[in-house]
């Protein structure tokens, strides 16, 4: 997520990944639409992962990895700070303050 991020000059503020889910809080130019970082992001991970652990291919084969849909907040009504408190929720050690939380 982070080299494709970086590649797309998306600034990943904060992250979440759980078991099934992944929240992130980013900011990225104007020109890009989030249905394409969120197509860039879920097409690139899931050849990834796929590359990574073979026998994804056989269970996903054929199928999607990801679900089709995505949720996004728009910081219109919600404050950034809002959107961190939501993410800092998800922090299980206390210790760790990077933007990428691991839950």
């Amino acid at each position: 997520m982070i080299q494709i991020c970086e590649a797309e000059d998306i600034e990943i503020l904060k992250g979440v990944v759980s078991s099934d889910h992944i929240h992130m809080h980013i900011e990225y130019a104007p020109k890009l639409s989030v249905s394409y970082i969120v197509k860039k992001l879920k097409g690139r991970t899931s050849r990834k992962m796929q590359q990574e652990f073979p026998r994804l291919s056989y269970r996903y084969w054929g199928k999607h990895f990801w679900a089709s849909g995505y949720g996004v907040w728009s910081t219109g009504n919600v404050t950034d700070d809002i959107v961190n408190e939501y993410l800092e929720h998800h922090r299980i050690d206390d210790s760790d303050d990077s933007n990428f939380i691991l839950e």
